[in-house]
């Protein structure tokens, strides 16, 4: 089944329905700090710092019968051109089936520009696409072409600073945001510890609570904080340097051995995840589907982790179908990842951007069992991505 068309999509849907919000969500009020964040000029935000930006375009790979799979990713504003006047002729005509030949052909094919950032951010959604169109010809959900469910459901934990609300939600394990960037120094450390403090205290002396630095620390840092927040049992502290600093997190683990380092959202590619095992360097794998390269990397890095004896946990692996199929498949993928992006008192149903997509009920949750990724989006919410 050869492939004709490959087309780049905005996704339409109606505004967000907030009538039972009860307070902004935190996404929308707290002080956030990222790696640009080393200067004061730009805003804390989520949306209004530079990089930050969720706006996502979708791919449309269709084949000779008509039927079409779907992948997203982000940076719809500057990946367009990657799309059309790259992969796309590079792609029709292939096999669609061809997925790990495509998926290593798509690798090859950027080498002289770059093998990883926005190249294989698109390599990432075609791929994506690639399995729902397989899924979808084969009438299977992706799940089961990955050798069927490991388990009758996932456990999910919430990524959010409204605990409350995660736990009105029924979420039994937390991870909250990071306010503070490395250059603001013992002051910034005595705020890190306050907000774990309270957080702690609010889910209680048992529950699974995670911090997230979000590549905003330097090794001295992010050691002194790990330092002070021993007392606060986390059991993981996630993503503390930017994505080149291998060096770097092996220095932390052997620092701070006890308190468990995991990392990938921003890393790109089965490689760099091997010489993180190599390194023993890393306890938990957090590549992002729509990132790391697609369904077909994810599967290496998760063989590489296996291997090494490193669960693979996705980022946003509960919000995200990829992620969700990915999950319930591989035994290895111990928990996954809800970020929470709705207000307080708006059920996760009608909060999701992913037609279709299961949400966690009770911490747990359980995959769409529609053929592909089960997205429920007609062509008429597709619109052509702005010139």
């Amino acid at each position: 089944m050869k492939i004709i068309a490959i087309e780049p999509f905005t996704l339409v849907q109606p505004p967000l329905d907030r009538s039972q919000s009860r307070r902004p969500c935190y996404n929308h009020t707290a002080r956030r700090a990222f790696p640009i964040h080393k200067y004061p000029e730009f805003p804390r935000a989520i949306g209004r710092t530079p990089g930050q930006s969720f706006e996502e375009v979708w791919i449309r790979v269709t084949a000779e019968d008509g039927t079409y799979g779907l992948g997203n990713c982000r940076w719809s504003n500057l990946v367009g051109p990657l799309i059309t006047q790259h992969f796309a002729p590079l792609l029709i005509g292939r096999d669609c089936f061809a997925i790990e030949m495509i998926n290593d052909l798509m690798w090859r094919s950027t080498m002289r520009f770059g093998a990883g950032g926005l190249g294989t951010v698109v390599r990432s959604a075609l791929d994506l696409a690639l399995w729902d169109l397989k899924g979808k010809l084969l009438e299977q959900p992706v799940y089961k072409l990955l050798g069927g469910p490991a388990r009758e459901s996932i456990d999910v934990y919430c990524t959010s600073d409204d605990l409350d609300w995660s736990m009105e939600l029924g979420f039994k394990a937390f991870k909250i945001s990071n306010p503070v960037h490395h250059t603001e120094g013992p002051a910034g450390i005595d705020i890190i510890e306050e907000k774990v403090a309270k957080a702690r205290e609010t889910v209680g002396p048992t529950a699974q609570l995670m911090y997230n630095p979000v590549m905003s620390f330097n090794v001295e840092y992010a050691i002194r904080v790990m330092e002070r927040l021993r007392p606060y049992r986390l059991s993981w502290f996630e993503e503390p340097l930017m994505p080149h600093d291998i060096d770097g997190l092996a220095r932390i683990k052997a620092a701070i051995p006890t308190i468990p380092l995991a990392t990938g959202e921003d890393h790109q590619g089965r490689h760099v995840f091997f010489e993180m095992a190599r390194r023993h360097c890393v306890d938990i794998f957090q590549p992002d589907l729509r990132i790391c390269g697609g369904l077909t990397e994810a599967l290496k890095i998760y063989a590489i982790g296996e291997a090494a004896g490193i669960p693979t946990i996705p980022h946003a692996g509960g919000n995200i179908p990829y992620a969700q199929h990915f999950s319930f498949a591989l035994p290895e993928a111990t928990m996954a990842e809800y970020w929470m992006n709705s207000d307080p008192g708006v059920p996760l149903e009608k909060a999701t951007p992913y037609p279709g997509a299961a949400v966690p009920v009770n911490g747990k949750l359980v995959p769409s069992d529609a053929p592909g990724f089960g997205f429920e989006i007609s062509p008429s919410s597709l619109a052509p991505l702005p010139n």
